[in-house]
């Protein structure tokens, strides 16, 4: 009996190891089977939901849409262009602080989970439900940045359960496609941070106007603390520091340095915006206007060009200033306010230097440079007088300067002016056109043709090709073209005759540094053998080299000594010329040096006189104060002279060898082979306006 009590505590301890044994095996079992039951049904959620999502492998090559910037010549930025302000940043460009930032405030075993964070998930179901029964935790999601990629990238934001379904599925398989790297690089530039800025390299700019590697610990805190709030600024300062606290945590940063950055002050720009001077934005919205038509949309704003323009900003902000300096001064006291544009350029290339296209684009966008079409007055008269000199007439021809009383062109009687109310009688060819006296102008159409004067002004590109209404009207400037096209039809007097096209953009180049589209001259290095390239075949001259050399130099004469001495620039070979239309309703100038042109235009947006004092000086005071600035740093160069020409000082008034009329202002004249002075100095008494009968007829003049 003894014996058989002193085994009763060996059974009961073997009685209690089986049992244990046994519910041990139960709960293996149970584990057993609910992993079969997990990863059966794991393997149908995969099977049902994984077949049809998106090709994730795609991203691979991720290009995502990025701003185009617009630069200036010097490559200074001007602006930029996109649907979603974007920056797209490699991850060895990314500062190790702001990666951190964003793994600490949004996934902070980003480094170690598969894709999705179980741990995680854990963590956020139990605060939750502690939340739910009163428990002072936060609420918290559980998607990983792997998953923010997946759904940010493939899948809409709807909060349903197969739509988390397939984020977690797309999510273990980018983990195992790509590396941790590139899906952080994915995640820092596709997120949406605010203010229209989609990635960090855009936030930066748009927050704190710096690129991303010169972010502050501060700075990069708060941007990791943009994704759940982006739009919400009230907290801005609270979020930063609930960041630096988590990066603290993380070991990221000591106390010490979150403290430091905690105490700095958050200054954030208020809508930033890549914000170009006013002065600049006729040119670049002629420049965007032209690139929607070449590239398209699509192509223009999002993806990230890089085009670099012809604007000098120099030459930009100086010929804005003379415009507004004059429009200033004409417009104090007047409730309408005259407007204006000018442009300048290489006449040589087409290259637009500065284009300013009225007094403020923030007031009007309409670019008056371009797109205002108006009457061009005396400043076709050139063209008229080329024609002349194309059929044999030397710059000392002589024109009759006398009154026309009743002269009719079909139905309409005309009455010829000049602006100061005389007659001078014989006057050469370049004193009339020096001094743009309209009754000779009138003759010598009549002489020419009006067909052969208005050709010139076709051929040069300042009136279309195709116009058929051709009048002496017409022919005296009472058609209507731009500014541009004049400054164009002008850059023929000095380049050889060539007729060029207006360049903004120099050439453009795609988020990859490729030329695209306009493109610059590839540059090769040199080999030994190599020989030089061929020469680029350019068009046929417009007209011949000695007449066209006779034109520049007597616009050079009309600043020296005519109507346009306004325009002259100080220790600067300039030409050009004046231009009026009747009633003084607009008012023009085109003037040149050797390699750069520039016109000038004023007048109301709805035709009216200017008033009495206006006038083409006007235009002449804009040209010479912008000119100034744009030759400052410029030696003079004399325009160039092209052979078989010879050179004879004469009288100005009478168009006589120096030596045969030695009185008066003498200058050296150009004449093509087989012309030479006048005989004999011409005499005539100068008539005034009071001596003429006046007829009922429309009146030509006041245009000079």
């Amino acid at each position: 009996m003894a014996t058989a009590c002193k085994q009763w505590p060996n059974i009961i301890k073997c009685t209690s190891v089986m049992k244990l044994k046994k519910i041990a095996r139960i709960l293996l079992n149970v584990i057993f089977w609910c992993i079969v039951a997990g990863v059966a049904a794991l393997a149908t959620l995969v099977l049902i939901y994984g077949n049809d999502l998106p090709d994730y492998k795609r991203l691979a090559t991720y290009a995502p849409p990025v701003a185009t910037r617009l630069y200036a010549s010097d490559g200074s930025l001007l602006i930029e262009y996109a649907e979603e302000r974007r920056v797209f940043i490699d991850f060895d460009d990314m500062p190790p602080q702001l990666v951190n930032a964003f793994v600490a405030a949004e996934d902070q075993n980003f480094w170690t989970h598969p894709g999705i964070d179980i741990q995680g998930i854990t963590r956020a179901s139990l605060n939750n439900v502690m939340r739910v029964f009163g428990f002072n935790t936060r609420f918290s999601g559980a998607s990983t940045i792997t998953q923010q990629v997946a759904k940010n990238f493939f899948l809409s934001s709807d909060r349903t359960l197969s739509r988390k379904i397939k984020e977690a599925i797309l999510a273990l398989r980018l983990e195992r496609t790509f590396s941790k790297q590139h899906i952080m690089t994915l995640y820092l530039n596709q997120i949406f941070l605010g203010a229209r800025a989609y990635g960090v390299g855009s936030a930066a700019l748009m927050y704190f106007n710096k690129p991303v590697k010169e972010l502050t610990l501060s700075e990069c805190a708060f941007l990791a603390s943009l994704p759940k709030a982006p739009n919400n600024r009230e907290r801005a300062v609270d979020r930063r520091n609930y960041v630096l606290r988590r990066m603290v945590a993380e070991g990221y940063v000591s106390r010490s340095d979150a403290d430091a950055a905690a105490a700095e002050s958050l200054n954030i720009n208020s809508g930033f915006t890549a914000q170009m001077e006013d002065d600049f934005q006729y040119f670049a919205e002629d420049v965007r206007r032209q690139l929607l038509g070449k590239i398209g949309r699509e192509t223009l704003y999002n993806d990230g060009l890089y085009i670099k323009t012809t604007i000098v900003p120099e030459l930009q902000r100086a010929a804005a200033s003379a415009l507004k300096k004059e429009l200033d001064s004409y417009n104090a006291g007047r409730s309408e306010k005259l407007q204006g544009a000018i442009i300048a350029m290489n006449p040589h290339t087409g290259r637009v230097l500065a284009m300013t296209g009225g007094y403020s684009f923030a007031d009007s966008s309409f670019n008056r440079a371009t797109q205002a079409y108006r009457q061009i007055g005396s400043t076709i008269k050139p063209f008229v007088y080329l024609a002349a000199l194309e059929r044999g007439m030397s710059p000392e021809t002589l024109l009759l300067d006398a009154p026309i009383v009743g002269w009719r062109e079909n139905d309409t009687l005309w009455k010829p002016e000049n602006y100061d109310k005389k007659f001078l009688g014989d006057v050469p060819l370049r004193l009339s056109l020096e001094t743009s006296r309209n009754v000779p102008t009138v003759r010598l159409v009549e002489q020419i043709g009006v067909r052969n004067a208005i050709d010139v002004a076709q051929r040069f590109g300042v009136y279309p090709s195709d116009m058929s209404n051709l009048n002496l009207s017409m022919a005296l400037g009472s058609g209507e073209t731009t500014l541009e096209k004049l400054v164009l039809g002008y850059s023929a007097f000095v380049n050889g005759g060539h007729r060029i096209q207006s360049k903004l953009v120099d050439y453009i180049e795609d988020r990859y540094g490729n030329l695209i589209g306009m493109t610059a001259p590839v540059i090769v290095d040199w080999m030994p053998d190599m020989m030089p390239p061929e020469r680029v075949n350019v068009s046929d001259p417009l007209s011949d080299v000695q007449s066209l050399y006779q034109i520049v130099s007597i616009l050079q004469g009309a600043v020296e000594r005519g109507t346009g001495r306004q325009a002259q620039v100080p220790g600067h070979t300039i030409a050009g010329k004046t231009g009026t239309t009747n009633d003084v309703k607009d008012v023009w100038f085109i003037g040149f040096s050797k390699n750069m042109i520039a016109g000038v235009y004023l007048g109301y947006d709805t035709p009216r006189p200017l008033g009495k004092g206006a006038g083409s000086h006007m235009a002449a005071r804009v040209f010479s104060e912008f000119m100034k600035t744009a030759l400052e740093n410029e030696k003079n160069q004399p325009f160039a002279v092209p052979d078989g020409l010879s050179f004879v000082r004469v009288n100005r008034r009478s168009g006589a060898a120096a030596a045969s009329d030695p009185n008066g202002t003498i200058i050296i004249e150009a004449f093509k082979p087989g012309q030479s002075p006048n005989n004999v100095a011409p005499t005539y008494t100068p008539v005034e306006y009071g001596d003429v009968q006046n007829v009922s007829a429309p009146v030509v003049g006041g245009v000079f």
